[in-house]
């Protein structure tokens, strides 16, 4: 029945706004926790308290999802920190510009500068697997709806690329180890509400009937916590065009090898072992 409901809210919503263009802009909230598991004893708790303080920035940020009925741009709010500090080096060299979404094209572009360098990471937006479950909770005045997913998980892990210590005399069996860690699953639990029928979401999720609201990925939340409809001034959606363009296959390869570079250029300065 709730299943059924929740088809026939869809098809009441979609009726009303058809009937006039619209458009909107949604602000996120994201959080993400810190494996510090990884460190083991080689870190006291409250050094591990003062890493987590120190990266704060890079894991709580703030999002904008401005939206219309066919194309998408999600852009980080960018606050800018004071000079110097570690959380703005990180943020030099994990960029992100953009992820633009076209829902008619079927086309999804993320716009990234990395290394002093513009990408244009081009992907296919094919159908999510997403299971529509039957759970329903309040986001503000938004009814919304449950759904999950297990996806490869297909981003640059920034921890590990650069938490691994280099050993030229273990390089094959660390080779292995990378060819079969290179598959990870990802589970996620998305809601989304009917009563904005938008197939669309932040980050690179959609393929829902209804406006995304909020994402639960492995140690990451992103939260909508303000939506405006209809805005008094237009919302222009631009595709991204500035950037070498590659797939995302090739752009993780690039970011590899780089990061490798960089690994070394500290280990010829005697800083090797350390860890970030």
């Amino acid at each position: 029945m709730k299943l059924l409901f929740t088809f026939l809210l869809a098809m009441v919503t979609v009726t009303t706004f058809a009937q006039k263009d619209f458009q909107g802009k949604a602000t996120y909230m994201s959080k993400t926790t810190m494996d510090m598991s990884r460190f083991g004893d080689q870190m006291s708790e409250q050094q591990k308290k003062q890493m987590m303080a120190r990266f704060k920035n890079f894991l709580e940020k703030n999002y904008t999802l401005s939206f219309n009925k066919t194309a998408s741009s999600f852009k980080e709010d960018v606050k800018l920190d004071a000079p110097g500090t570690t959380a703005r080096r990180w943020g030099n060299n994990n960029g992100q510009g953009s992820i633009y979404k076209n829902l008619k094209d079927r086309e999804m572009i993320e716009d990234v500068e990395q290394f002093s360098k513009r990408f244009l990471v081009v992907e296919q937006m094919d159908q999510p697997k997403w299971e529509m479950g039957m759970e329903t909770k309040k986001i503000g005045q938004y009814t919304c709806y449950k759904a999950t997913m297990v996806k490869v998980d297909n981003k640059v892990d920034w921890g590990k690329m650069f938490s691994r210590r280099g050993n030229s005399k273990k390089k094959d069996s660390t080779e292995t180890v990378d060819k079969k860690e290179d598959v990870k699953m990802l589970a996620v639990t998305a809601w989304y509400t009917p009563q904005i029928p938008v197939s669309s979401g932040p980050g690179t999720y959609f393929g829902l009937p209804g406006l995304i609201l909020e994402i639960n990925e492995g140690r990451t939340t992103m939260l909508c916590t303000e939506i405006v409809m209809n805005p008094a001034e237009t919302i222009e959606i631009k595709k991204p065009t500035k950037g070498k363009e590659v797939n995302r296959e090739e752009y993780n390869k690039i970011v590899k090898k780089k990061s490798e570079e960089i690994r070394e250029q500290f280990k010829s300065r005697g800083r090797g072992g350390r860890r970030f």
